[in-house]
């Protein structure tokens, strides 16, 4: 038995490589294979923070010098300014009122003008499609109706306006004798009585019908007057939203 002390010659001792062995990885030869920690290393340094640079104040100081000179000048400035704009407004207001006053007295004299000017009876007129002619104007009546049982009875009197209506286009046009407005002589405007107009009876359209390219029909249209009423004008339309032509009845 070989003593461990006394290793025999080609006996490697405890922790020591066969000859022709090759070292572990990452172990040197002839060192130890476990060393002794390193000292630790010095702490960092302490660094002082860095302070940032100081804004400089003077040129907001300036800036704001500025902006109240700017706002003394525009106050001082502005109060001339603001007396010749209030004289210039109320000398404009004056002269569009008084230009007002002289519109209206000439649209009166205007309108009067066109009524003066406007066709009579028996004259064809024209208001879009639609050429009319006023043929009568029958007033006074306290009641229509074809017969005693379809009677009408008037609150004032009944006025029939008679004409004919010619379409001049090339399709068929909508009629309707309710957008036909009948004036006074106190200027008040009348619409018609479509129930009286259908007893009266006579007429080729009493409410509302189509009249066909180049066609002409006969209309009598009737309105309900107060009994001292006067007839002087009929505003005739193409429709209810055209602009309409005037016709005087006296």
């Amino acid at each position: 038995m070989t003593d461990p002390q006394n290793p025999q010659a080609g006996q490697a001792y405890p922790g020591q490589s066969q000859p022709g062995q090759a070292p572990y990885p990452g172990q040197p030869y002839g060192q130890p294979q476990y060393g002794a920690p390193g000292p630790y290393g010095a702490p960092p340094a302490y660094q002082a923070p860095i302070q940032p640079p100081k804004k400089k104040k003077w040129p907001w100081i300036v800036g704001i010098l500025v902006v109240l000179i700017v706002i003394i000048a525009a106050v001082s400035g502005g109060g001339d300014e603001g007396t010749d704009n209030t004289a210039s407004s109320d000398n404009s207001n004056s002269a569009e009122q008084a230009g007002s006053g002289n519109g209206d007295a000439g649209n009166d004299k205007g309108n009067k003008k066109a009524d003066d000017q406007a066709a009579g009876l028996n004259t064809p007129v024209r208001d879009g499609k639609f050429e009319f002619v006023v043929t009568n104007v029958e007033s006074g009546l306290s009641s229509v109706g074809e017969n005693e049982f379809l009677t009408a009875e008037a609150q004032g009197q009944f006025v029939v306006v008679t004409m004919t209506v010619h379409n001049t286009s090339k399709e068929p046009k909508d009629f309707s004798p309710t957008n036909q407005k009948l004036f006074d002589t106190e200027g008040r405007s009348f619409e018609p009585d479509t129930t009286a107009q259908i007893y009266l009876g006579g007429s080729d359209i009493p409410v509302w019908d189509n009249i066909n390219p180049g066609n002409t029909v006969e209309v009598k249209v009737v309105y309900d007057m107060p009994v001292d009423a006067k007839p002087a004008s009929i505003e005739l339309h193409d429709s209810v939203f055209s602009g309409g032509v005037k016709v005087n009845l006296g």
